[in-house]
């Protein structure tokens, strides 16, 4: 398992907009072959900031779905509402 951390700002005002975006690219990745769970987070005092993470079954399907045209439809949509590119990190166990 691995878990994929995105760090995303939105641009003031947009929140609302991002968040039902955000919605449909949930609702995409859960078909996708691979995805396990995910939760969106909210900055505590920046309403503007997100922490998205997901939990993968393995990183060649984390790749499979980044590279996907599902996950670039979503992307046309929110990326447009950020102020700057997404930050992904990607982790696994320590053991």
């Amino acid at each position: 398992m691995i878990k994929v951390i995105i760090e995303r700002h939105i641009m003031p005002g947009l929140e609302e907009e991002y968040e039902e975006a955000a919605r449909e690219a949930i609702r995409q990745s859960l078909g996708a072959s691979g995805f396990v769970s995910g939760e969106t987070l909210v900055e505590k005092g920046h309403s503007d900031r997100r922490l998205v993470i997901t939990k993968w079954r393995d990183l060649r399907a984390w790749k499979e779905w980044v590279n996907s045209e599902h996950r670039a439809r979503a992307m046309q949509r929110l990326q447009p509402l950020l102020t700057e590119e997404e930050r992904i990190r990607i982790y696994e166990p320590s053991y």
